[in-house]
């Protein structure tokens, strides 16, 4: 069975091409980090299985799905760290979602369901729960994702700060320094409540001084000592808590 994996997270891609290749039913034609190589991708080599982001940069897995032109649909696994639309109308084990993160039992269990299915149940399986998920997409997807956007007083004016731009957010006295690409703003706010107003979104508290948007992580460094900092993509290095690691890491698939 020819596969592609689709995700724009390098790390979360790392780990279901390791898991892949302790598959040997399994071949792996390619690996996409957006929606735009992915339709291109798909539609060229026609494989039979893809693992699908739902949540991407550029475009979302619904969208990739709609612009698929082979007359040979896909098997479509699903890996996603969202769970507030989709998993509340489908059972988990029946519509091949990997919720991240995910147990290494868990994505054996969903290739052993994929490999067992024959080519016509597998075209049945698209176009029904595909139709079925658009609709629960149309219905839901939008409104949850609505973008949701910090208010931030600056002399006689307030900012609306679009939270999906900002990159991290550092503690400072009673305040709350929030960094984009572009500026700092500050705000006075504590932040155990933005990380709580933040928790649908692409958020976690890495320290209990910082909070990172994951889509804006360069690398993890280790050190030495057994240390671990998260780079951003501006080069600014922030210290990873003990207590906080392990959640970081499960959201990454490391």
């Amino acid at each position: 069975m020819r596969a592609i994996v689709i995700d724009d997270e390098a790390l979360a891609r790392k780990r279901i091409l390791n898991l892949l290749t302790t598959v040997h039913e399994v071949e792996v034609l390619d690996e996409c980090a957006n929606g735009k190589t992915a339709i291109k991708q798909i539609n060229s080599l026609e494989p039979e299985l893809v693992f699908l982001d739902i949540s991407m940069k550029d475009m979302n897995g619904f969208e990739v799905l709609q612009q698929i032109k082979t007359n040979s649909k896909p098997i479509v696994v699903f890996v996603t760290a969202y769970d507030n639309y989709a998993i509340k109308a489908f059972d988990v084990d029946a519509i091949d979602f990997l919720l991240k993160p995910f147990r290494d039992e868990r994505f054996y269990k969903t290739i052993k369901k994929v490999l067992a299915l024959s080519h016509t149940e597998a075209q049945h399986h698209f176009e029904k729960r595909l139709k079925n998920l658009f609709q629960v997409y149309n219905a839901d997807y939008q409104k949850s994702r609505q973008i949701l956007k910090l208010p931030i007083r600056q002399g006689n004016k307030t900012i609306l700060l679009e939270v999906e731009g900002i990159l991290y957010i550092c503690a400072s006295g009673y305040y709350a320094e929030i960094f984009t690409a572009e500026k700092k703003y500050v705000l006075r706010e504590s932040l155990t409540n933005l990380e709580y107003l933040l928790k649908d979104y692409s958020f976690v508290r890495v320290h209990r001084s910082a909070i990172i948007n994951l889509n804006f992580i360069k690398e993890i460094v280790h050190s030495e000592y057994a240390e671990v900092d998260v780079r951003m993509i501006d080069d600014k290095l922030l210290r990873i808590s003990k207590p906080n690691k392990k959640d970081l890491f499960d959201k990454l698939g490391i």
